[in-house]
């Protein structure tokens, strides 16, 4: 499948995905990079309420540069994912659905991608100001004082993307598959 998606997605849609489809994203995700993640570790570990819903939730893994006149937010590349596999069974395991990021994920992860039926997204690495133009909105909703690693509540619109592991637990890193499905 290549093609629209919206966010948050129905169960139909997550299961269509197959690793190496190219899609655009449209909908809500939270931005949250390690600080945050630490912290929502600490709220669960602590039966605090979240910042958000985890049920079908998706994460994107950036931190947004400040926004210049008129955007969202600033340049909005992909951070290394494999820096939030530590918590991430945990949030799919509190239905956590999407994953925006770049890189490997670790085995445990793929896992859990699989147990849980969720979807790992690769973003395209070093077009951070391409990437910030698919973002339409952006409102803090959590850990303002960590700056740029801030929680945001994202709105995205046609955000370019490929399923990096899908949830049968193909892995693109894995199998050498490229993007266009041809290796």
């Amino acid at each position: 499948m290549t093609g629209h998606i919206q966010l948050p997605m129905d169960a139909e849609t997550l299961l269509s995905l197959h690793a190496g489809d190219m899609v655009l994203l449209s909908g809500t995700v939270y931005s949250a990079r390690d600080a945050a993640h630490a912290r929502i570790h600490e709220m669960i570990q602590k039966k605090e309420p979240l910042p958000f819903d985890m049920m079908n939730a998706g994460i994107y893994y950036v931190g947004p540069t400040p926004a210049p006149d008129g955007h969202a937010v600033g340049a909005a590349g992909p951070t290394t994912s494999s820096r939030m596999d530590a918590y991430t069974p945990e949030l799919l395991r509190l239905g956590l659905k999407v994953m925006i990021g770049k890189g490997k994920r670790s085995e445990e992860v793929r896992q859990a991608i699989m147990q849980y039926k969720a979807v790992y997204f690769a973003a395209p690495g070093g077009a951070g100001a391409l990437l910030s133009s698919c973002i339409v909105k952006a409102e803090p909703i959590a850990f303002e004082e960590l700056l740029s690693e801030a929680v945001l509540k994202l709105t995205l619109k046609d955000f370019p993307c490929f399923v990096c592991i899908d949830a049968e637990g193909e892995d693109i890193y894995d199998t050498g598959k490229c993007v266009s499905g041809r290796r």
